[in-house]
């Protein structure tokens, strides 16, 4: 996430999804009737997403699953409504906390990008400053502990920040950011080794022992800037290839049911 209230696009966020590949999706598109505003890809077994934006109002929430005491059995609701919730309301919106699971949202607009953290019994609020942010499952890391972060962070700081255009392919308008976007050869292989297991790697994927695969399984690009919202999306995060832009007018082409690759 980088902030820069002063810059053309003020708002660049960068979301990788990680998730179980034989858990199935739909590629971003509207796929809500109760919220017909927002964009963003489905997940099939909840109903929800991990990330929606919403064009009209210049604004994306995106969900990152926390640490923490889990929601009782009983009653437990999705996390991946609150994106939803979010992007619609600025904010989190008023529910009852103790029903999710751990979570960090952050929800960014032209008025600044704000963080909230839920570890199942406190709730954080924060606003992001100016700069480049990495938040992982951890929380901010303003330290830069994570290997991701002292790899990655620097990367998109040296990196010439977008500048708006209309249209365009992915590589015109996101120019240096799209490399580390993709994983900067960090993860997936590189000079014909295998580097999935390296702990900087922004794009992972392991085989956990009991046999199922965890995995990216997609990356997003979001530019907020008075002018619009420049949604790309990668669906397959090993080959950059695949990157494109998301059609954020009404009436774009319907998403496609996708099951990530086993």
């Amino acid at each position: 996430m980088s902030v820069d209230p002063e810059a053309g696009t003020p708002v660049l966020l960068v979301g990788v999804r990680d998730e179980f590949v034989t858990r199935p999706w739909m590629s971003p598109d509207r796929h809500w009737p109760d919220h017909p505003g927002l964009i963003g890809g489905r997940d099939l077994e909840a109903g929800g997403t991990w990330l929606a934006a919403d064009p009209a109002e210049r604004r994306v929430a995106a969900l990152l699953n926390g640490e923490g005491t889990a929601a009782p059995a009983a009653g437990r609701r999705s996390r991946g409504e609150l994106p939803l919730l979010a992007a619609e309301a600025g904010e989190l919106p008023p529910v009852d906390l103790f029903r999710y699971d751990p979570f960090h949202l952050v929800v960014g607009g032209l008025d600044g990008v704000r963080l909230w953290s839920w570890d199942g019994g406190r709730l954080a609020e924060e606003k992001l400053p100016g700069g480049v942010h990495m938040i992982v499952n951890t929380g901010w890391d303003r330290s830069g502990r994570d290997p991701r972060t002292a790899w990655f962070r620097p990367r998109f700081t040296r990196a010439v920040r977008p500048e708006w255009t209309d249209g365009g392919s992915t590589e015109r308008f996101w120019g240096e950011w799209l490399d580390p976007a993709s994983g900067a050869g960090m993860g997936g292989t590189v000079e014909g080794a295998v580097a999935w297991d390296d702990p900087r790697a922004l794009i992972t994927r392991r085989r956990l022992p009991d046999g199922r695969i965890f995995a990216s399984l997609s990356v997003t690009l979001v530019a907020l800037a008075p002018e619009g919202l420049r949604y790309d999306f990668c669906p397959q995060p090993d080959d950059p290839s695949t990157w494109h832009e998301i059609d954020t007018s009404r009436g774009g082409p319907p998403g496609r049911s996708r099951r990530a690759r086993g």
